[in-house]
């Protein structure tokens, strides 16, 4: 039996959300805190200084997110073992991080029931995630996509712009614009743009 400690870092721009995993870490006698980072880019340093066993790692950060940052880390480390800890439970976040390699997908209002229990099945081998998240990707399992240039239009209708100001900030005509809107209302199931907006919001297609 392998007596020695799972070696964690943390990568999150909370420092209580910080603290609060040391504290939970901290009472495991089969667990050790090696590091913390602020950022993605502080986390990716902290990553190849410490070789950690475990990553855990937030999504929403200053100067580099966290799925970049996954990315980084596994260019050079393949077998990184990196659980992401977020707020935001959509469907297309949970798919760009285990896209881009996490192991796991925890939200951070579940981290006291379930951190350590994931923690220890990563470190095991296996992939998991909140029950919750399983449901959100199984209801939008075989959805059509929305394209880049159909996301770029959604965020600007979300930042409440007219078809008109969406054609000239994308420098498209308004009856593109509207051929979008048509198509992104009918693939999000959306009554009207502010619907549309709200679970473009919600499964993480854009961001606040």
């Amino acid at each position: 039996m392998n007596s020695q400690p799972i070696r964690i870092l943390v990568v999150d721009d909370h420092p209580l959300l910080r603290d609060g995993i040391a504290a939970l870490i901290e009472g495991q006698d089969d667990m050790q805190l090696v590091a913390q980072a602020s950022s993605g880019r502080d986390g990716i340093e902290q990553y190849r200084t410490h070789a950690p066993d475990i990553t855990l790692m937030d999504l929403q950060m200053p100067d580099q997110n966290g799925i970049d940052a996954i990315v980084a880390i596994r260019r050079t480390s393949p077998d990184a073992r990196i659980i992401v800890l977020t707020t935001y439970s959509g469907d297309v976040q949970v798919t760009s991080a285990i896209e881009a390699g996490a192991r796991a997908y925890l939200l951070k209002n579940l981290l006291h029931k379930e951190l350590l229990d994931t923690i220890r099945a990563v470190h095991a081998g296996r992939k998991t995630m909140s029950p919750s998240l399983a449901v959100e990707l199984a209801e939008h399992a075989g959805d059509d996509s929305l394209t880049l240039r159909e996301i770029d239009v959604l965020r600007l209708i979300a930042a409440g712009h007219a078809n008109k100001e969406i054609a000239a900030q994308l420098t498209i005509s308004e009856e593109t614009v509207k051929s979008r809107v048509k198509n992104i209302l009918a693939k999000l199931r959306a009554n009207d743009r502010t619907h549309a907006a709200m679970i473009g919001v919600k499964r993480g297609i854009i961001g606040l």
